[in-house]
C-alpha cells in the first residue's frame, strides 16, 4: 500500500476541530509564488496548482521510467498547501483578496534531492511542453505553531482563528507571523467537487513563548 503522509503524520495533517500547539520539522516542498485573489478564474493562483501538481506527479510516477531515485518507495501525492500574507496588512484581510501574496507547496519526500527535483522540471518540461521555471524547491522549517482544523468556507476562517490566538494567549505563547513566518493553510478538500460547508482546512499560525 502506498505511503500516505495524511495518515502517517496525523499530527500535521488532520488536527482536531480545537486548537492545539505543534513543533512543525523542516520538510522540503515544491512551491510557486504569486499574488492575487485565488477564487480568480484563471488568475495566477489557480495557474500555479497545474505548474505543482505536473512536478509532483512527475516525481510520483518517476519509478516507471529511466529516472532511479535513491530511496524511492510508492507514495499519496500530499495535500496541498498555502503560505498567504498581504502587504502592509496585519493578519488577513479576507476583504481584500486582490492584495494576497502566497506561496503554493506540496510537500516532497524526504528521498527527493535536489538533482531529482531539477530532473523533474526538465522531464515534465519536455513531455507536457509547458513553462515549470516558475516552480522551485524550497526547504522551509516551520517551528512552533498553533493549529486547529477549519471546517466550512474559507471566509468563515476569522472565527476559526480567533479561537487559535485565544488558546495562545492562555498558554502563554504570542502571534509571530514575520516575512519569514506566515499564514498556512492546507487543504484536505477539494472545493471543486466538495459542498462548501464540508471544505476541511488545517489553519496553522507560528507563535513563540511570551
Amino acid at each position: 500500500m502506498a505511503f500516505d503522509f495524511k495518515k502517517e503524520y496525523k499530527e500535521f495533517y488532520m488536527p482536531k476541530n480545537k486548537p492545539s500547539i505543534v513543533e512543525v520539522p523542516k520538510m522540503n516542498y515544491i512551491a510557486v509564488r504569486g499574488t492575487g485573489n485565488p477564487n480568480e478564474e484563471n488568475g495566477d493562483y489557480q495557474n500555479t496548482i497545474g505548474l505543482l501538481y505536473g512536478i509532483a506527479y512527475t516525481i510520483k510516477m518517476s519509478y516507471k521510467g529511466t529516472h532511479k531515485i535513491d530511496g524511492f518507495f510508492e507514495y499519496v501525492v500530499p495535500p496541498l498547501e498555502g503560505f498567504w500574507w498581504q502587504d502592509g496588512i496585519d493578519g488577513i484581510d479576507y476583504n481584500n483578496k486582490e492584495k494576497f501574496n502566497f506561496i503554493s507547496i506540496i510537500r516532497l519526500p524526504d528521498f527527493v534531492t535536489k538533482p531529482d527535483f531539477d530532473w523533474a522540471i526538465d522531464e515534465a518540461t519536455k513531455k507536457k511542453k509547458q513553462d515549470f521555471s516558475r516552480v522551485e524547491f524550497l526547504t522551509y522549517d516551520e517551528g512552533l505553531c498553533v493549529q486547529c482544523m477549519h471546517n466550512g468556507s474559507y471566509d468563515n476562517e476569522p472565527e476559526t482563528v480567533n479561537l487559535m490566538h485565544e488558546y495562545m494567549k492562555e498558554n502563554d505563547y504570542e502571534l509571530d507571523i514575520t516575512n519569514k513566518r506566515f499564514h498556512h493553510e492546507i487543504y484536505l478538500s477539494d472545493p471543486r467537487k466538495c459542498d462548501i460547508s464540508k471544505l476541511k482546512t488545517v489553519i496553522r499560525h507560528p507563535i513563540k513563548k511570551v
